[in-house]
């Protein structure tokens, strides 16, 4: 292969990687905003804001099988190696959690809308802190993502088990609320709901981290565990 040729491939790799990795934030971008739009609805009780976040996800959607698809092509043209196939793998992976976290906004928003026809009801703040803990392990999941911070990355399973307590917690706190106060019984049902949406979105955000420890260091850190990450399992590969 001559020179020229070979310079031209290397670049629309490389600008294919680079598209791939953009078209991540960008939707990582969307689906933020889809669930800061849901969980505002929630607790103003603003429908509008609920409309645009279930009508958003289509746009969510539209860009998992965008990511999906150039991911193939460049599997299929330019059959990448090492830390470039980690980028594409990568890519395609982080891409299907977004659209779950996406998926979990729509049900909150459907869920807010739901809520919204009948009183207000002093729990329903009882949702705030669980998305203050929830958004922030998403953040820092596309964080770790887009900087290649594994240290960041590592750290998103410590704070999910926080929020998985404090899930744990506010279901109790919630299902007693029911038993006290039976004629809204289905204001809670929905907000337990809810709740179970943000320990689901925690678990995709420190999914995230874990592709982007993957992408940096050629490590697969699923399901060893906080312990073994403290005692330092990260092994690094070039």
């Amino acid at each position: 292969m001559n020179e020229p040729a070979r310079e031209h491939i290397l670049t629309s790799f490389e600008d294919a990687l680079r598209d791939s990795r953009s078209s991540v934030l960008r939707m990582a971008s969307v689906a933020q905003q889809n669930l800061e739009h849901a969980v505002s609805g929630l607790l103003t009780r603003n429908i509008e804001l609920c409309n645009e976040a279930i009508a958003a996800d289509d746009e969510v959607n539209a860009f998992e099988k965008a990511i999906d698809r150039d991911g193939m092509e460049i599997l299929m043209r330019f059959s990448p190696v090492a830390t470039d196939l980690r980028h594409v793998l990568a890519a395609m992976k982080i891409a299907n959690n977004l659209e779950r976290i996406s998926d979990e906004a729509e049900g909150i928003a459907r869920r807010a809308r739901k809520i919204a026809k009948y009183p207000q009801i002093p729990e329903t703040a009882m949702m705030e802190p669980l998305y203050g803990m929830a958004s922030a392990l998403f953040s820092d999941g596309i964080r770790a993502y887009a900087e290649l911070d594994v240290d960041l990355g590592l750290s998103l399973n410590e704070r999910d088990e926080k929020l998985d307590k404090a899930h744990s917690k506010t279901i109790k706190e919630l299902t007693r609320a029911m038993e006290r106060d039976t004629k809204n019984l289905k204001v809670y049902l929905h907000l337990i709901f809810v709740v179970r949406c943000f320990e689901r979105i925690g678990d995709h955000a420190v999914n995230i981290g874990e592709e982007s420890v993957f992408v940096e260091s050629a490590t697969d850190i699923r399901h060893i565990g906080a312990e073994a990450l403290k005692e330092g399992a990260l092994g690094v590969s070039p």
